[in-house]
């Protein structure tokens, strides 16, 4: 399942951002006004990946540009407080993309950081449109320039909020077209082909998901 991208306001301080390439900031902010994604990160939503990164001893990859091929250190501490996610880490300052990186925080020309996550809960208000995450799971934070295309880093938060709301046409007695129906495998985190082939057998009548415990068990057995 792909990673969704989440670009925060201009959070790092510089003043904090030393010779050997120590740093630190925030990498998310809760509540508020929701962002540009429509989006709200309540309180705690990051405790749970906290917790597991603890217990098994890792931290989420400190990436440039969430590129996974240019890494250019390691995140040191993590934690939620009243304000959000606060991290601190440390650039490879023997990697040239991080001493390139250094010196554009350093002269200011950058200052935001991006967290790479999967939503494993939220909640949707139905008169607003906006979403609330309520549990992440953190698999990046990357330090990005604030001018990178947003468009590009959001398809995937995009095709999760249509198959939220193709679930919600199926539970009100809708019939979905061929590709809208695939889409919403897609969303439930089926590949492409498994997708095309369930949409298939599911519009030409064969199956019974009266039969199964839930939809998602109907579409598994379709497969098999």
């Amino acid at each position: 399942m792909q990673i969704d991208t989440k670009i925060t306001a201009p959070i790092l301080d510089v003043k904090s951002l030393s010779e050997k390439g120590e740093f630190e900031g925030y990498a998310s902010t809760f509540g508020g006004e929701p962002d540009d994604y429509g989006d709200i990160i309540a309180p705690g939503a990051y405790a749970d990946s906290i917790a597991e990164h603890v217990a098994s001893g890792t931290m989420p990859k400190l990436f440039w540009q969430h590129n996974r091929d240019q890494p250019i250190g390691r995140w040191l501490e993590m934690q939620e407080d009243d304000k959000g996610l606060f991290v601190r880490g440390k650039l490879n300052m023997g990697v040239q993309c991080a001493r390139e990186v250094h010196e554009l925080l350093k002269e200011g020309d950058i200052d935001g950081l991006s967290i790479g996550y999967r939503i494993k809960e939220y909640s949707v208000d139905t008169e607003t449109g906006v979403w609330t995450l309520e549990k992440i799971d953190l698999r990046e934070i990357s330090v990005v320039s604030i001018g990178a295309n947003p468009n590009a880093l959001i398809g995937s938060v995009k095709a999760l909020k249509q198959s939220h709301d193709l679930t919600e046409r199926l539970k009100a007695g809708d019939q979905l077209t061929e590709r809208e129906f695939e889409m919403w495998l897609k969303g439930l985190g089926f590949s492409n082909s498994q997708a095309e082939r369930a949409a298939r057998l599911h519009l030409i009548g064969q199956g019974d998901p009266a039969k199964a415990d839930d939809d998602r068990a109907f579409l598994q057995a379709l497969l098999h």
